[in-house]
């Protein structure tokens, strides 16, 4: 269906993204933060559809990750959703200002994730 990377330094976190993304179809790749995650699009030849990414992480957090994305070309295309535990308001636009299309708060309902990633896919 569609390729996933999932950026998270939880590896509780990232498994549960990936229970409940790939019965539906999606196949994921990990990342357990920033650095590793560019890493991964490095490697990635067929590149990625959707990004999930969380803002609190070592090395490079999210919102490094996401306006590092958005300024090299050959990813800036590529949707990103935010799933993080910063629910504040401050957090959501500066998200949003550097071109995430949708944000979820930790805990996430996986319903929730998949319309939203669904959603993003259908454009």
């Amino acid at each position: 269906m569609s390729k996933i990377l999932v950026i998270d330094d939880s590896s509780t976190i990232r498994k549960m993204v990936q229970y409940s993304l790939q019965p539906k179809g999606h196949t994921m790749v990990l990342a357990e933060d920033g650095v590793d995650g560019f890493e991964k699009l490095e490697e990635e030849e067929e590149g990625f559809d959707v990004i999930i990414l969380d803002i609190n992480m070592p090395r490079m957090d999210g919102l490094e990750f996401l306006k590092k994305l958005k300024q090299t070309p050959a990813y800036s295309s590529i949707p990103v959703i935010i799933l993080t535990t910063e629910g504040q308001n401050a957090d959501k636009d500066k998200a949003f200002k550097l071109g995430a299309k949708a944000y979820f708060v930790k805990p996430f309902k996986p319903n929730e994730l998949l319309y939203g990633i669904e959603k993003i896919l259908k454009g």
